[in-house]
This record gives C-alpha cells, sequence and structure tokens, in this order.
C-alpha cells in the first residue's frame, strides 16, 4: 500500500490525515459512473463518510461555474455546451487531484459516454466504478427523486425512451475499471463493497493535540 501523509483539511489546518491507497492508483480519487437513478451520489456521499474522504457531484460542481442549472444549460444552450462544461470540471478535478486533493467524483450519466473524458479518466490512472441496477428500478428510482424535488431531469421522458438511453450507454459504462450491482441494496453497504474492491481504508484523521478522529 502506498502512504500518503500529511494532508491538511479544514479550517486553518485543524486536521492532519493519514490515508493509504493501492499502488496502482497514481491519484487520490474514485469517480463513481452510471445512468440516471444508479445511486452515484448517495453512494458516493456514503463512501465518502465510509472512508473520510470529500464527496463531490460534478454536476453541482457546473451549476456553481455556470451558475445555471443542468436543465436551464440544456435549455437555453444546448447539450453540445453543457458537454463542453462538463470536460473543463472533469479536467479541473484531475488537476485538484494531481495536486493532492482526495476525493470521490458522482459523474452525471452522460460524462463517461463522452469519449474524451473516458480517455482523460482513464489516462490519469484513477478507479472508475459502475454503479449497475436493471432499468425499471433506475426509472422508478427517477420517477420518485422527480416527484420528491419538483425537479426537471433534460433527459427522462417516457420508460421507452429511457431505457433505450440506458441501453446505449451502457457500454461505455461498462468500460469502466470496476462494476457494482446496486438493486435493491442499501447505500452504506455499496460503499463498504467500494472499499473493500479496491482496498481502501478508512483514512486517520488527526487534530494538532495527535488526538484521532
Amino acid at each position: 500500500m502506498k502512504q500518503r501523509s500529511g494532508k491538511t483539511v479544514g479550517a486553518k489546518g485543524r486536521h492532519r490525515v493519514q490515508s493509504q491507497l493501492p499502488r496502482e492508483y497514481r491519484l487520490s480519487g474514485i469517480f463513481l459512473v452510471g445512468f440516471m437513478g444508479a445511486g452515484k451520489t448517495s453512494v458516493g456521499r456514503a463512501l465518502a463518510r465510509h472512508l473520510n474522504w470529500a464527496f463531490e457531484d460534478l454536476d453541482e460542481r457546473i451549476e456553481r461555474l455556470e451558475r445555471r442549472t443542468v436543465p436551464e444549460i440544456f435549455r437555453e444552450s444546448g447539450e453540445s455546451e453543457f458537454r463542453r462544461a462538463e470536460h473543463a470540471a472533469v479536467r479541473d478535478v484531475l488537476t485538484e487531484l494531481q495536486g493532492g486533493a482526495v476525493k470521490i467524483v458522482a459523474l452525471g450519466g452522460g460524462a463517461f459516454v463522452q469519449e474524451s473524458n473516458a480517455a482523460l479518466l482513464g489516462a490519469s490512472g484513477v478507479p472508475t466504478v459502475f454503479l449497475d441496477a436493471p432499468v425499471e428500478e433506475l426509472w422508478q428510482r427517477c420517477l420518485k427523486q422527480a416527484d420528491e424535488a419538483g425537479a426537471e431531469r433534460p433527459l427522462l421522458r417516457g420508460i421507452h425512451q429511457f431505457r433505450e438511453l440506458y441501453e446505449t450507454r451502457r457500454k461505455h459504462y461498462l468500460q469502466a475499471s470496476h462494476k457494482i450491482q446496486t438493486e435493491g441494496r442499501a447505500f452504506e453497504e455499496i460503499a463498504a463493497e467500494i472499499a473493500a474492491t479496491l482496498g481502501l481504508k478508512k483514512i486517520e484523521i488527526r487534530t494538532q493535540q495527535g488526538e484521532v478522529e
């Protein structure tokens, strides 16, 4: 295992982090990929808690930078503009990882389908994890999320179009370095499997007084 130590996190450097990562991964990150409803954000947050890593949703980064929601970008500027912003965000995250950041990143459903993004991630050496589930379960999850949040989904239409898009994208998701089934499983259980699959252990967070958190 490769040791990374002395990383400072938190306000005013109050904590120091020690992490252990497998040698084959050159950067301290994990990218979660998969279709709408796969649970990338929820699993990512659970995995962040499990490992004491930071978590980021790439779509949220894009919205902050563009000062518009994803549906607004699609509606006002089109998909091509969104993909441009998305690729720039992927590059920025990888730059941060090269600078020593340690984080789990949830990608939007179409991000890993873009060859430029997949090539960039593959060259980085950062593990990519495909979260999969039957398309019917993904559809039901998306409907529930939309109802609860009152949110728009630019690519969420009828079940037949949803299924076709899923089948088209799945072959790209299968190029990820790892695949995890999420059907009927708790987020914490999935997070624990990812950590075990990648050989990751929870990092130690020490205060300036030397106490472990």
